[in-house]
């Protein structure tokens, strides 16, 4: 164990306190919200008990915008660790939380920075244009950060001549060259819960389903993507289950939007997309569920585990997130 000011954090990087059952964590989380001035934030891919207590649940792109406009002192991030980091670069002066040290990202850890560094050198007069889903160094090494909500149209925004790194999602990256046939290098990085969905099995789904429509995060591989109906970030697939006429869906992404869904279309039926080698019907992200609603209470009860960073680096980080959403409020994103 560690020990930091008398309070246990275990190897797996969350505050290990039991809680008294006789707890009402729910309205103690109300109330510590309220008395320590704190907002908590939650992706879409939390499970459907930590979204329904957070004061805002969105994708990287609105989490981002919330996080740097809150006046709250205290931000509690119910999201992986590059969520936190990035609400930390935004917010610099607030007192960042995240629930578990260990909620981290597949994606993110497949761009080492100095492996990153080394590419970059290879392609000199390149525009750097980095996924969020990448850490604090990647960050600090890139010219403009995106979102697969604000990706495609941040990179129909630079001249067309305009030579471009596009890091470290391949799938993403494929999707948007394809789309624009812009010249760009691509890192060679996966999000292991997009990267697992089986075609074979939501082929089988769409014959028991015939009427209901394919839809994907472009993060997916490419043979997913051709039988989709509609491709989008998280928002984008929320969005069209709302204002589509449609009334089933197969949702290939990580399965806790589901509960959005839901909730906005309570007469549709959403069906998750089944991963390849897994009895599971669903395919979630490990990382993301790692947050539960009693390391929430902890965390804001002794305020730790919290995010720091050097100074230096989030300065660095900080100008390539600012030009995304300057970007996205001029486009309206």
């Amino acid at each position: 164990m560690n020990i930091v000011n008398n309070l246990n954090i275990d190897n797996k990087g969350f505050i290990d306190m039991e809680v008294d059952k006789s707890v009402d964590m729910l309205e103690e989380i109300k109330q510590m919200r309220k008395d320590k001035n704190a907002v908590i934030l939650a992706h879409f891919y939390q499970d459907s008990e930590v979204q329904d207590i957070a004061d805002f649940v969105g994708d990287s792109l609105g989490l981002s915008q919330q996080a740097a406009e809150t006046d709250a002192d205290i931000i509690l991030f119910a999201g992986v660790h590059f969520m936190a980091e990035t609400a930390k670069i935004l917010a610099p002066d607030k007192k960042v939380l995240i629930p578990d040290l260990q909620a981290g990202c597949s994606l993110a850890e497949s761009c080492p920075p100095e492996a990153f560094a080394a590419f970059k050198k290879k392609y000199p007069g390149h525009t750097v244009i980095s996924y969020v889903n990448t850490t604090a160094e990647i960050k600090a090494m890139t010219d403009i950060i995106c979102t697969s909500t604000n990706a495609l149209e941040i990179i129909k925004s630079l001249p067309e001549d305009e030579k471009i790194i596009f890091a470290p999602d391949r799938n993403l990256g494929s999707y948007i060259k394809s789309e624009t046939g812009r010249d760009m290098v691509i890192w060679d990085g996966a999000c292991h819960v997009h990267e697992e969905f089986s075609l074979e099995r939501i082929l089988e789904l769409k014959k028991e389903h015939p009427d209901a429509q394919i839809i994907a995060h472009p993060e997916c591989e490419k043979p997913i993507l051709l039988v989709s109906d509609h491709i989008g970030s998280t928002t984008s697939l929320l969005n069209y289950t709302v204002t589509d006429s449609g009334t089933e869906y197969i949702v290939a992404t990580e399965s806790g939007i589901l509960h959005q869904m839901r909730l906005k279309s309570p007469e549709k039926h959403f069906i998750a997309a089944p991963p390849k080698d897994s009895t599971c019907a669903c395919n979630d992200c490990a990382f993301m569920k790692l947050i539960s609603v009693k390391k929430i209470y902890n965390t804001l009860k002794y305020e730790l585990p919290e995010i720091t960073l050097e100074q230096e680096l989030m300065d660095k980080a900080r100008g390539s997130i600012v030009r995304m959403l300057e970007i996205s409020k001029k486009l309206k994103m």
